[in-house]
């Protein structure tokens, strides 16, 4: 059977994973009266909360007698690891834009790696049904992008269909015809090569992704290069340099066959499959058959921009929610996360009890804790800090990054200012028509650490704001940080009304009446610039006398909600958040006030 291996790509929320379930179904992937859920992709429980890909899956389809191996990849910067490693094992894209949206900054970042190793895209113009679709003018500007982006002359010559993926149509103009999918599948038999192998060889496969199986141990998945892979044969792993890793026998070979993973006898060059039996492999090693020296060449990774400390919990209410408390069960946990994550850089501290885990961004750590407090972990998470670098000559280097915004222009004005203050460097500003203006800056991460609170109220939550890595420039100067100080509980306890009530001119709150308290944790904001410890557990004096006036029942105002995302970009450098399966707290780093004044006075003297 041939083969066509195929990723798609595009910017979050365009539209790729729809795109699938739709390609599967009117492939004969699934019976008629088959169960199946929305999204069948995003199969990870977070992934379906927030409607975004995270982590990079692969199907397959029959057509025409050739099986179609398709690569759903992540949309967001933050899975960039995902993203490179995936482009190294197709043959071809389909790059899936917003008829209205059009091309997005994600778009950009993957369709220039795409362009980088050869590939000659297949542009699918998507969601033409919306009402505000510009098909055409977007078609346009997909070509601008890629002449931006150093395409050559094949590529820019790129074949295009106008679809819509919720309804499932392709068609090559998009007034249609609008009957199935089937011009988007012929396309992709024509327009992608198939896979350059040689099955006369002896074996070998790079390996792309990697995932622990509890069951099976690790697999490493990729696309055979040569030869034919056959259960129980022995393999030796090859690093980037050269170095054997281990030799093994390989124990299951899996082959993807619609959404579902399938044992196999055999194994063909050009095949995209999971192999079982190594256990310390990892991404980017040669899996090869024990004849061969030469590992297949694999690019470095963009470095992790963002770091964040993950300690062991040790406030007073330490325990009390989670099951996973030690620095052991952390290490274990973040060690295993490194496996398989190599956008993730994992270092110890001197002392063992806290890890520093550097990442591409703030979301993708957030995912990470996420995922941790779900499975029981308790935690004490640092404020996010970038990674800096050094020039030849010593100078500090930090990473900067690409921002585009999407505002309505009443909002622009005040978006620039505060982006201003925050080292930004305006590039591009221009009416992108419906009484909006697209922003393009060059900022330093550290500027955009937070911002995206203030960004929504500065715009009504109508802005749009993306991202992605540029480069690393000059370090461009100290950067003003929270204007408000913090509330901070003086005992330990449980908040109560009355007190809560009395404290309101202080500032908001971030607590409920109830919320369980201690000393040196953060129970709301302090309207002025300094720290204030309050009593959040005083109760109004009872007396025996009844009172003239009737008591009115206490209305407290709603306190602040904060999200995971939200809580890491609030917190200061002395502040923490404690993460645990059921709560999200703010707290001071020491909880004891006179150690508070101590360090502060050091920090100052330094």
């Amino acid at each position: 059977m041939a083969f066509r291996n195929i990723a798609i790509i595009a910017h979050v929320d365009h539209g790729k994973t729809s795109l699938i379930d739709m390609l599967l179904r009117q492939s004969g992937a699934f019976r008629e009266n088959q169960q199946v859920a929305e999204r069948i992709m995003d199969s990870n429980e977070l992934e379906r909360e927030r409607g975004i890909t995270i982590l990079a899956k692969c199907t397959s389809l029959v057509w025409n007698d050739t099986r179609i191996n398709i690569v759903d990849t992540p949309g967001h910067a933050d899975f960039g690891g995902e993203v490179e490693r995936i482009l190294n094992m197709v043959d071809g894209v389909v790059v899936l834009v917003d008829a209205s949206e059009g091309p997005m900054p994600q778009t950009k970042f993957v369709v220039g790696k795409a362009l980088k190793l050869g590939l000659r895209p297949i542009v699918l113009i998507n969601k033409v049904d919306k009402p505000d679709q510009r098909a055409e003018e977007v078609l346009d500007e997909v070509f601008d992008l890629f002449s931006a982006l150093d395409a050559d002359e094949n590529q820019l010559d790129f074949p295009y269909l106008f679809s819509s993926a919720k309804d499932g149509w392709a068609a090559a103009s998009p007034e249609g015809p609008r009957d199935n999918m089937t011009p988007l599948l012929d396309m992709m038999l024509s327009n992608v090569p198939a896979p350059l192998v040689d099955p006369d060889m002896k074996f070998t496969m790079l390996a792309t992704t990697l995932e622990a199986n509890p069951y099976l141990g690790r697999l490493l998945t990729g696309r055979i290069t040569s030869g034919v892979l056959r259960p129980n044969m022995t393999l030796k792993a090859i690093n980037r340099e050269g170095e054997v890793v281990q030799q093994t026998r390989v124990s299951k070979i899996l082959a993807f066959r619609g959404i579902e993973r399938q044992p196999i006898e055999e194994a063909l060059a050009g095949d995209i499959v999971a192999v079982a039996g190594f256990d310390k492999a990892t991404v980017s090693d040669t899996l090869a058959d024990p004849s061969i020296d030469e590992p297949i060449p694999s690019d470095p990774i963009d470095p992790p921009t963002l770091s964040m400390s993950f300690a062991v919990n040790d406030s007073p209410l330490a325990g009390t929610e989670g099951t996973k408390l030690t620095s052991r069960n952390i290490r274990d946990r973040l060690m295993r996360e490194a496996e398989g994550n190599i956008a993730l850089k994992i270092t110890e501290s001197a002392s063992r009890e806290s890890f520093e885990v550097a990442g591409r961004g703030e979301l993708q750590l957030a995912i990470l804790i996420e995922t941790m407090r779900r499975e029981g972990f308790e935690l004490s998470i640092s404020r996010p800090r970038v990674v800096f670098q050094e020039d030849e000559s010593g100078a500090r280097l930090e990473p900067l990054e690409e921002v585009y915004i999407d505002v309505d222009e009443e909002y622009g004005g005040a978006v620039v200012q505060k982006l201003s203050e925050r080292k930004g460097d305006l590039v591009e500003m221009r009416p992108s028509g419906g009484g909006k203006q697209r922003l393009v800056l060059i900022m330093p991460t550290r500027g955009l650490i937070g911002y995206l609170g203030e960004f929504l109220t500065d715009t009504r939550g109508t802005g749009i704001m993306n991202r992605v890595f540029h480069d690393y420039g000059p370090y461009r100067g100290a950067l003003p940080g929270r204007y408000t100080g913090a509330l901070i509980s003086n005992g330990d306890g449980e908040a109560v009304s009355y007190a809560l009530w009395n404290l309101e001119d202080r500032g908001p709150m971030l607590i409920h009446p109830g919320d369980k308290v201690y000393r040196g944790m953060i129970i709301g904001e302090h309207t002025r610039g300094t720290d204030l410890e309050v009593n959040v557990l005083k109760g109004k004096q009872l007396t025996n006398v009844r009172a003239s006036g009737k008591d009115d029942a206490i209305k407290l105002t709603p306190p602040i909600q904060m999200t995971l995302e939200k809580a890491l970009a609030y917190i200061q450098d002395d502040e923490l958040v404690e993460i645990t399966p059921k709560s999200i707290r703010l707290r001071k780093r020491q909880l004891d006030p006179n150690e508070r004044k101590r360090d502060s006075r050091k920090a100052e003297a330094v």
